[in-house]
């Protein structure tokens, strides 16, 4: 991997980060400056979300520092250049999932373009 895809993928590794912090998703204007215009996402329960609907769920205060999303193996691929795949296990108040999310480069940086969840049986890859 060269210099610049370590740094694209850092990149979109630290926008996910911010993406399942609790302060960072209970604001609207964060969690926008995050998602791609055009986003998607399936998420584990197999509904598919658009940008506006996930800012109606995050803005709700669905996930508390008391209870935060654990991520773990998270890692990245560029698949070409400005588009990094990211996949990683995350567990939230019991309920555990697969994940795994495209991020693209726009002219305002890194942003989510889609993210799918996938329930997990259990944690093994």
């Amino acid at each position: 991997m060269t210099d610049e895809n370590d740094r694209a993928v850092q990149a979109a590794i630290d926008g996910e980060l911010r993406l399942l912090d609790p302060g960072v998703r209970a604001s609207t204007a964060r969690v926008s400056e995050l998602l791609d215009p055009e986003f998607t996402e399936i998420g584990a329960s197999g509904r598919r979300w658009d940008a506006e609907s996930i800012l109606t769920v995050t803005s709700a205060g669905t996930v508390s520092p008391e209870a935060p999303i654990e991520a773990s193996r998270m890692s990245g691929e560029v698949l070409a250049p400005g588009i990094v795949h990211l996949t990683y296990f995350t567990v939230h108040q019991g309920y555990r999932a697969w994940r795994s999310s495209l991020w693209r480069l726009t002219e305002t940086g890194w942003r989510m373009y889609f993210h799918q969840g996938t329930p997990a049986a259990d944690d093994r890859p």
